[in-house]
C-alpha cells in the first residue's frame, strides 16, 4: 500500500552556514563597525545581539536573505521580543522544527475535509499518509503545498 510521511525539518548545517555568512556581512558593513553586532546560534534558536533596537531591525533582513539563499524556508523562523539591557539589545528568533500535536491534528483535519481516499495517522513528530492509489497521495501533497500553513512541510519516505 503506497504511503509517505509529512515532516517539518530544518537543516541545521545550512542554518549554521547562513548564520556564519550573516555574521561576516554584519562585520563588514560600515554601519555596524564597532557595535559588536552578531548572530549566535543555539540548539533551537538564534540570538541577535546589537547596540540598539534599530540595529536589530537592520540585521533581521540580512539573516532572512542568507537563510533563503541557503534553501531554508523562513516560515520556520519566529521572532521574539526585543530585550534592552544597559548598552545592548537582544532579540531571540525561534527555529520551529517538528510537528506538534495541535498542528498535526490541523493537517489531518485538512486532509479528511478534502474527502480523499487516504488515511492520515499521527506518529510522534510526523504524519504517515497511506492510500490505495499513488495519484491520491500526490493529490494530498498538492493540497498541502497549496494550503496556507504556519510551518513549512516536507514529504519524504514515499513508498509505492
Amino acid at each position: 500500500m503506497p504511503s509517505f510521511d509529512i515532516v517539518s525539518e530544518l537543516d541545521m548545517h545550512e542554518a549554521q552556514n547562513a548564520i556564519a555568512q550573516a555574521n561576516k556581512e554584519v562585520g563588514a558593513r560600515f554601519d555596524f563597525k564597532g557595535s559588536n553586532a552578531e548572530f549566535e546560534l543555539n540548539t533551537d534558536s538564534i540570538l541577535m545581539k546589537a547596540a540598539s533596537p534599530f540595529q536589530l531591525q537592520q540585521m533581521l533582513p540580512i539573516l532572512l536573505s542568507k537563510m533563503t539563499k541557503r534553501g531554508i524556508d523562513i516560515a520556520c523562523l519566529e521572532t521574539g521580543d526585543v530585550k534592552e539591557a544597559a548598552k545592548t539589545a537582544q532579540q531571540p528568533i525561534e527555529l520551529k522544527e517538528g510537528i506538534d500535536k495541535t498542528f498535526a491534528k490541523k493537517i489531518v483535519k485538512l486532509i479528511k475535509d478534502k474527502k480523499l481516499k487516504v488515511q492520515a495517522a499521527i506518529e510522534g513528530e510526523k504524519i504517515r499518509v497511506t492510500g490505495k492509489k499513488r495519484d491520491d497521495l500526490q493529490e494530498t501533497m498538492q493540497i498541502l503545498r497549496s494550503a496556507d500553513l504556519e510551518q513549512p512541510l516536507q514529504f519524504n519516505n514515499f513508498r509505492d
